[in-house]
């Protein structure tokens, strides 16, 4: 047995690369561009999408914007870039596993995020609020918008014109979409490049999504932990955690606490991993996916926890959810993101002239739909720190003096 970067073991043969499965996605035989382009010479077209979102404005922003903790409050806690890289690599050690496109996996990893606006889900909570009468605000949506329109690097296109397995993935990032529950930016893009919303996503997005799963539970309990929101001792109420934190402590009697939570950490990544990887080989094999349209055509994911795993995982959720996301000190910092959020938005929808002049040039008027889609673009773009300066800027009247 050997180590692998997950944290967990898995046999030695698996660190080699296996041959692609049949159910993979393959880039030869994408479906395309909605702007056809001549194809790169050194890149597959899915390489050639994740190059594309890691040099984009959108990604570099992640970097300054909140996962639970906002950026002041320490160096060491996970950003919305830093989850978005650890979910990039739990992604592509279990396509590699699995024999599904990595670089596909990697390239729905890192863009998941995208759309998410400052402060976290409380940031999203207040954006969603302020746009209610103008048809709401979706993270998801949100990141489609920017793949498909509002990065403007290119002479021919707007977005970053990426394959329509890449799009698929992002769009359907969290299974397939109601005909009646399509957010409008989703919507429209479809229309013009149909992403099947009704169907599953193809085998790569699923492995991205529960690696979404994995990253953020175990890592909000690194941070938790660091925070002193809760112990580990605390954690045993968590019959997984606690099963693996009596190994930790009988493997290392003598290790020092950040050890401990490292070890544990690190452990609960590997058992999930591995859950999913094994899971999935199951129903793979049980399903026969002949390629990806099949695996998008069955009627339930083929990429899962098993039930087991999926009951550890909610328990884990509601521990965190108890003892984290409703903490004081929290609710606190969710409190000031959400003023922090609606009062720039109230501002500048009622004031569009208070915006930057390309923005600005958009508007048609205050409060009208239109102005309403620029200020949520704008607003929902800022790095946290951004938007903490803004508002002062725009209201703290002690700089006047």
């Amino acid at each position: 047995m050997s180590d692998d970067c997950t944290g967990g073991t898995v046999p030695a043969a698996a660190a080699v690369r296996p041959a692609a499965a049949p159910y993979a996605s393959r880039p030869e035989r994408s479906r395309g561009r909605l702007y056809p382009e001549p194809e790169s010479r050194t890149r597959t077209a899915f390489q050639r999408d994740r190059d594309r979102i890691i040099h984009c404005a959108a990604f570099r922003r992640l970097q300054h914007k909140t996962q639970v903790f906002v950026h002041h409050e320490g160096d060491h806690y996970r950003t919305r870039l830093t989850h978005s890289l650890e979910v990039a690599q739990i992604a592509r050690s279990i396509s590699r596993v699995l024999g599904v496109d990595e670089d596909l996996a990697e390239a729905l990893a890192l863009a998941h995020d995208l759309g998410h606006p400052p402060f976290g889900h409380a940031g999203e909570a207040a954006l969603d609020q302020a746009m209610e009468p103008y048809g709401g605000f979706d993270h998801n949506a949100q990141t489609v918008r920017i793949l498909t329109a509002l990065e403007r690097r290119y002479n021919d296109f707007d977005g970053l014109n990426l394959t329509w397995e890449t799009l698929e993935g992002v769009a359907k990032h969290n299974g397939p979409r109601p005909a009646d529950a399509v957010p409008g930016d989703i919507e429209v893009y479809s229309a013009r490049h149909d992403l099947e919303l009704h169907t599953h996503a193809g085998p790569e997005a699923q492995v991205a999504a529960l690696a979404d799963d994995i990253a953020y539970n175990n890592h909000d309990v690194d941070d938790g932990l660091r925070a002193g929101l809760f112990t580990v001792e605390d954690l045993r109420d968590v019959p997984f955690v606690d099963a693996i934190l009596d190994h930790v402590t009988a493997d290392h009697p003598g290790g020092g606490e950040s050890r401990r939570i490292h070890e544990t950490v690190r452990r609960m990544i590997g058992s999930m991993v591995e859950d999913v990887i094994d899971t999935s080989r199951g129903r793979l094999e049980e399903a026969g996916p002949e390629d990806a349209e099949a695996v998008r055509r069955h009627g339930a994911p083929l990429i899962a926890f098993s039930a087991a795993m999926q009951a550890h995982g909610e328990a884990l959720r509601a521990f965190l959810h108890a003892r984290m996301y409703r903490h004081h000190r929290v609710n606190r910092m969710a409190s000031k993101a959400r003023r922090t959020v609606r009062e720039l938005f109230d501002l500048f929808i009622d004031e569009p002239q208070c915006l930057p002049e390309e923005w600005r040039e958009r508007c048609d008027g205050p409060r009208t739909m239109t102005t309403a889609r620029v200020v949520a673009d704008y607003v929902a773009g800022m790095t946290d720190r951004f938007a903490i300066q803004e508002h002062r800027n725009l209201f703290d009247t002690v700089l006047w003096r």
